[in-house]
Formats: C-alpha cells, structure tokens, sequence
C-alpha cells in the first residue's frame, strides 16, 4: 500500500513591504536579505528529512524562497505552481494598517479583494490534485501567509492558531481526497525558525482585523451557550 502524500507548506521569507507592514497580495515584492536569511534556516531545517521536489508560487518571494531551499536540499529548482499565489487584497495592496482605517473602515468593502472562502476554493483543491498526481511523495511547496491560512481554516475550522511567520512550516496529509494537518508551525526538530520571523497578523490589516473579529465572533457563542 502506498503511503500518503505530504505537503509541507512554507510561507516565504520577509520583504521590505512585511517589515514596513504594508499589504503585499499579489504585488510582486522580492526578499530581502533578512527573508533569504530565513529562507536558507528553512533550508536547514527541512534537509533532514528526504523531499521529492520543491514547487512555488510564481511570485519572487516564494520563488526565491523556493530556490534557496532547494539548493540546500540537493533537489532541482522549484516547479511553478501558480495555483497557491497570494490571496488577491485588491486596492488594500500597498497600504499599511493607518492607511487601511484610513481607506476601509471597519466593514467596508475593499473592491478586488478575494474572501477567504475564495481563496480556499482555488488553494485546497489544487493542493488535493497535486498528492494525487504524486501517490507517496513528500513535497516542499513555498506560498504565502494568506493561502497557507486559507488551507490551515479548511482543515481544521473555527480553529484560531497562532503566528503564520515568515519562513515557517505547515504539515499536511492527503487521505482520501482531504487534508489533514499533521502539524501547525511544524519543526520537524527541536528548532525551528529564526525567532525575529514576521507574522502575517502584525503585518497585514486586513487579516488582524478578520481574525480578530473572528475572535469575537466565537467569544459572543461561547457566552451565549
């Protein structure tokens, strides 16, 4: 019998835009030195264990990211899988958390931009495709804070999970059509990630201010049972 396809998803290095907390989505930002710094500790990380091949989002941050890892891994560079690229933030792109309130008030539209539940309808069945193209693999695929996010909320629902940080790792089995989380913020070994690693939540407003109301959300139907 065949064993179970594993996807590890990393979330890429940080850029200037992470650092200066502006909405990247699909603009196309490339790493910095800090998130190549990342991304080879990432590298590290993940060499102890055998991989089959390393895919990426088409975007130069995961790109890139992708290609350092590889290089570490002895594996060819990355394949392009267009289908875990950044969530679309639409006009938020750019912008940082005073420019967000600025422009978007709490519960106001921003135009172009994708729900999470679109997100997850691109990501996760593209994912599923993906193991059962490859029975048995074990696979590195470098996306973004937003799409990993989508993923981790289609496993595991109404599950609120801690920082999705620049360089981590997702861990995820496909079995019988579906993916379970193996592990959040997986380290595979004692170590992990380089602690100064940015967290999508500090970084992006739209997504601080989506968990947070989520948050509240599952509060006020905790009170109300």
């Amino acid at each position: 019998m065949t064993a179970p396809t594993q996807l590890f998803l990393v979330r890429h290095g940080e850029t200037d835009w992470n650092r200066a907390r502006r909405i990247q989505g699909r603009t196309d930002i490339p790493l910095n030195d800090t998130g190549r710094a990342q991304a080879a500790a990432t590298g590290e990380l993940l060499a102890r264990r055998r991989w089959d091949a390393v895919l990426a989002s088409p975007l130069d941050r995961a790109r890139e990211t992708g290609a350092i890892i590889a290089a570490r891994l002895g594996l060819p560079a990355p394949e392009l899988f267009p289908a875990v690229v950044e969530r679309d933030y639409g006009a938020a792109e750019g912008l940082d958390f005073l420019e967000v309130d600025r422009r978007f008030p709490e519960g106001a539209e921003v135009p172009g931009r994708e729900t999470r539940e679109q997100v997850a309808a691109r990501v996760v069945p593209a994912l599923v495709e993906l193991a059962q193209a490859r029975p048995g693999q074990r696979l590195v695929i470098v996306s973004h804070g937003g799409a990993i996010r989508a993923v981790l909320d289609h496993a595991e629902p109404g599950v609120r999970r801690g920082a999705i940080t620049n360089g981590s790792v997702h861990s995820f089995r496909h079995r019988d059509g579906a993916l379970d989380l193996i592990a959040f913020d997986d380290r595979l070994e004692p170590e992990s990630i380089a602690p100064e690693a940015g967290e999508l939540d500090a970084q992006n407003a739209l997504e601080a201010r989506e968990d947070a109301a989520a948050d509240s959300s599952r509060r006020d139907r905790a009170a109300r049972r």
